[in-house]
């Protein structure tokens, strides 16, 4: 049996209970996808944390240059038998958009999903990426003035 020894999930739980939370065991609220996202080279990477989540539950859009990500963390099957002692695990839906610059290369997106990490890659756009410009000299002609 688990005890219950940190006085503030217990009031946690109360409260969510007070205020329509559903009961243990059922689909629960969720909570936020934390998130991190750098540029590295000549790609922009974004990697959520979705602990518990099967790969085939995520759902990866794309839609004028709004970036979904929604996962769904379904409960496990507990049996019978089985009587909850404690559930914080949220359970449900998780959703996030990210508001992508025209600077990336949407049709090209990339993503990975390992250890309960989803890594989304997308390349920077080639009208993006830094480039040389050459500058073109004007050549001085020297006027010269013939007197006669």
């Amino acid at each position: 049996m688990l005890m219950r020894s940190e006085p503030f999930t217990e009031v946690n739980r109360i409260a969510q209970q007070l205020f329509g939370v559903p009961a243990t065991g059922t689909w629960s609220r969720p909570t936020a996808m934390p998130a991190d996202a750098y540029r590295n080279g000549d790609e922009f990477v974004i990697a959520f944390d979705l602990p518990g989540v099967d790969a085939d539950a995520i759902d990866i859009d794309v839609e004028r240059n709004v970036l979904t990500v929604r996962a769904e963390r379904r409960p496990i099957d507990l049996g019978e038998q089985a009587t909850v002692q404690l559930s914080e695990r949220p359970l449900g839906v998780f959703s996030r958009q990210l508001f992508l610059g025209d600077a990336l290369d949407t049709d090209h997106i990339d993503a990975a999903y390992d250890n309960g990490v989803l890594v989304v890659r997308i390349p920077i756009a080639e009208k993006a990426k830094p480039r040389k410009i050459s500058v073109a000299g004007r050549e001085r002609t020297e006027q010269k003035v013939i007197t006669g």
